[in-house]
C-alpha cells in the first residue's frame, strides 16, 4: 500500500472542498471497494477524505417516493420496510449482494461507484486501459467469459459490478449530488459511461463531485431483481436483470428492464420494454422480449453463454414480477433474488 493523507470531513462542502483541491484525492465512505484496490495497489490516491464524520443518512418521503441519504447503509436499506414492500427489486438486489458484514459497512452510494471486478484490471502486472490509460486491454485477447456482451470498446470489455445499480436504473432512480461547480440531479441511467476510448472514466460525476442522496421516484408496480452467480453466496453477477412492471388492468401499462453483468453500465433495453406495453402478460410474450433485449449482444470469445442465460433469466424476472409463476421464496428477500449454483442450472427458454 502507498503512503497517503487521511483527513476527515465534518461537511459536505468541506469534504468537497479537500477532494477538489488535490487532482489525485478521493472520497472514502463504508471502504468495502475502496480498501481492497488500495491494498491491491490498483488504487494510489494522494489523500483519502473520509465521509463518517458526515451526519447519519436517512430514508424518508419525498415526492410520493423516497430519498436514501447517501450514507444509508445497504443493510438498512435493504430491510426498510416500505422499500421491502414498494421497491422489491432494491431490497432484493442489496441481499444478493456481499456479506451481512460487507452490506453493514456498505452504503447507498459507495455501492453503485465500485469499480469492475475484471481481473486485469486487478492485477497491477497487466495492462489495463481503465487502470492504466493507453497500456492496453489484456481482457480482448484473454480469458473473458465474464466480460461485457454490450457496449464494448476496443479499449475495455468490463462491467460493472454493483447489483444495486441495476435495480436503481429499473426504477429510474436520481441521484443528487454536490461538487466544485454546485449540485445536480443525475437520472440514475446516465450515471454510468460506456467505455469509449476513456474507460478509465466509470461515471459522469466530476472531479470532487459528491453523491449526496438517491431518490426512488412514486411507484405502484411491481419489481424484481434476480442474479445467477457461480456461487450460492458471495459472488459477482454473471448475469442479473432487474425488471420493474404497471399494470393497466390485465394489461402492461410500462415495462423497465434493466440487465447487469453484460455492459460498462447497468444495460436498458429500450426494444425489449417497448414490446411489453399495452400487452397483456404471456409466457409467449415475456419470451419473446427476453429475445429482443439480447438481440444486439456481441460475445466476446468466451461468454457466449451469456446470451442464452441471459435471456432465460430475463424470462424467469418477468414471469414471477407478473404472477405468472410463482417466487423462489419470499419477495424482498435473498432467497427471491438469487439463482445460486453453476449456470447450467438455469433452464433455457427453447
Amino acid at each position: 500500500m502507498n503512503p497517503f493523507q487521511y483527513q476527515r470531513a465534518g461537511s459536505a462542502a468541506e469534504a468537497v472542498a479537500l477532494v477538489a483541491q488535490d487532482p489525485a484525492a478521493t472520497f472514502i465512505a463504508g471502504g468495502t471497494s475502496e480498501v481492497d484496490l488500495l491494498k491491491e495497489g490498483v488504487h494510489q490516491p494522494s489523500r483519502l477524505v473520509d465521509l463518517a464524520g458526515l451526519p447519519p443518512g436517512t430514508i424518508a418521503p419525498l415526492n410520493g417516493g423516497l430519498r436514501l441519504g447517501a450514507s444509508v447503509s445497504n443493510s438498512a436499506a435493504a430491510l426498510h420496510p416500505e422499500i421491502r414492500q414498494r421497491y422489491t427489486a432494491v431490497s432484493e438486489a442489496l441481499l444478493a449482494g456481499a456479506s451481512t458484514q460487507i452490506r453493514n459497512m456498505a452504503t447507498m452510494a459507495g455501492n453503485p461507484l465500485q469499480r469492475t471486478r475484471c481481473p486485469y484490471f486487478r492485477d497491477s502486472g497487466q495492462p489495463c486501459n481503465k487502470r492504466t490509460p493507453g497500456s492496453g486491454c489484456a481482457a480482448l485477447g484473454g480469458l473473458n467469459r465474464v466480460h461485457a456482451i454490450f457496449g464494448a470498446s476496443s479499449s475495455c470489455v468490463a462491467t460493472q459490478p454493483s447489483d444495486l445499480a441495476v435495480a436503481l436504473a429499473a426504477l429510474d432512480a436520481q441521484v443528487q449530488t454536490t461538487g466544485p461547480g454546485g449540485s445536480r440531479t443525475i437520472a440514475f441511467p446516465d450515471l454510468h459511461r460506456l467505455p469509449g476510448d476513456t474507460p478509465h472514466r466509470d461515471t459522469v460525476l466530476e472531479h470532487g463531485e459528491l453523491i449526496t442522496a438517491i431518490d426512488l421516484p412514486a411507484f405502484t408496480g411491481r419489481s424484481h431483481y434476480l442474479k445467477v452467480r457461480e456461487r450460492a453466496s458471495y459472488a459477482y453477477a454473471l448475469v442479473s436483470c432487474a425488471v420493474a412492471l404497471e399494470m393497466d388492468g390485465t394489461r402492461i401499462r410500462r415495462a423497465r428492464i434493466a440487465l447487469g453483468g453484460v455492459a460498462h453500465k447497468p444495460w436498458r433495453v429500450p426494444a425489449a420494454e417497448a414490446l411489453l406495453a399495452g400487452r397483456k402478460p404471456t409466457e409467449k410474450l415475456f419470451l419473446a422480449a427476453a429475445e429482443r433485449a439480447f438481440a444486439d449482444a456481441k460475445p466476446l470469445e468466451h461468454n457466449g453463454y451469456k446470451v442464452p442465460m441471459g435471456r432465460s433469466l430475463l424470462l424467469r424476472a418477468l414471469l414471477e414480477t407478473s404472477g405468472l409463476q410463482p417466487l423462489a421464496g419470499p419477495a424482498g428477500t435473498a432467497f427471491a433474488a438469487s439463482v445460486g449454483g453453476v449456470a447450467g442450472l438455469v433452464s433455457s427458454p427453447r
